[in-house]
């Protein structure tokens, strides 16, 4: 399987995070790339290259410009108001919610910080724009490859992309990487794409994009947001809306649960894209379900992750996989692999 990868992941690294009411080292560090990239070596799994420049169409395809114009300005902006912001980062502090205003845009940047992002937890570094940006290159990429014939590839990139929506980042997440790659599919010809999201936390910013589509499938394996984050998506009873009624699918799953439950999950969702007759699927490569995550509460075991990979396999689908949680930093490189290894020994 090739991988493409982003040699500028690392200058997206957040310095702390608000976490359960304290500001605390970051979950989401460059070392989780490495070490993927370093597995990926050790076990041959097939060439890394680096990503294709595209113009900023396509991630504008998904993406309102607002947001991007924002997201690329952001850092100088912040250094702007007091030079002494080049040494911390950038969290938000407070938001427009609900009967407060969202189209006028706010000459405040404390302001515009806030209208787009929805939590305290993904700080914004003088590299988030830079590494963002050549993340979604990896993903448009792995979508060339796919396209020309190739029957899987895999964008290794950070900070991942779930959970950012058309105008909102948050979760770590600032570029939705999965969007943009099913979009790029969908205006390549694909006609039906199904996008499978299966990372703990839902991908309320992937379901947020496609949820009056019928062109665009979701469909997410994830803690239930009764108690899990992010909350407020990711209910069974969310079926999409208009056009896109009946085409997004939740399979909430409760903390504690093992490897045999989350799997009869994972056969549910892969009946349902088969019945969806997508020309291919993009996989949100989470690795948080994993028994070790910190910040997670499944309790899957390595070797599990090599039956996830059959089992997506043999879904018959050229595939896109895009990395996106897993925060165990020490196992979360063997656990991606081996979805990977799993996935080409099964592939046909």
């Amino acid at each position: 399987m090739r991988t493409i990868y982003n040699d500028r992941h690392a200058l997206h690294h957040g310095k702390v995070e608000m976490f359960r009411g304290e500001l605390m080292p970051c979950f989401e560090i460059p070392a989780r790339v490495d070490h993927v990239l370093r597995e990926l070596k050790a076990r041959g799994l097939g060439a890394i290259d680096a990503p294709a420049a595209f113009d900023d169409a396509a991630i504008a395809r998904v993406h309102a410009p607002r947001y991007l114009d924002f997201l690329s300005k952001a850092w100088d902006e912040w250094v702007a108001i007091d030079p002494a912001n080049a040494g911390r980062d950038a969290l938000p502090s407070y938001w427009p919610i609900r009967t407060f205003r969202s189209d006028v845009l706010p000459a405040s940047f404390a302001a515009r910080l806030g209208l787009f992002s929805y939590d305290a937890g993904s700080p914004l570094t003088s590299g988030t724009w830079t590494a963002a940006r050549a993340g979604a290159d990896c993903a448009l990429t792995a979508v060339q490859h796919v396209l020309a014939g190739e029957r899987a590839a895999f964008a290794l990139t950070r900070p991942p992309g779930h959970h950012a929506g058309v105008d909102f980042f948050g979760g770590y997440c600032f570029l939705n990487n999965a969007a943009i790659a099913a979009q790029a599919l969908r205006d390549a010809g694909v006609e039906r794409v199904a996008v499978l999201d299966i990372d703990y936390h839902h991908g309320n910013g992937t379901q947020a994009i496609f949820y009056e589509r019928a062109d665009v499938q979701f469909t997410s394996l994830h803690g239930d947001p009764h108690t899990e984050y992010p909350h407020y998506l990711g209910y069974a009873d969310e079926r999409g809306a208009g056009a896109g009624a009946g085409f997004n699918r939740n399979l909430p799953l409760a903390r504690g649960t093992g490897f045999a439950a989350w799997r009869e999950a994972l056969a549910s969702a892969l009946r349902g894209i088969a019945d969806f007759r997508p020309g291919a699927m993009v996989v949100s490569l989470g690795l948080d379900t994993f028994e070790g995550d910190p910040i997670a509460g499944f309790t899957l075991a390595t070797p599990d992750y090599l039956h996830i990979g059959e089992d997506l396999a043999r879904a018959g689908l050229p595939t896109v996989f895009v990395f996106e949680g897993g925060y165990a930093v020490a196992e979360v490189g063997t656990n991606a692999v081996n979805v990977l290894d799993g996935f080409m020994q099964h592939a046909g």
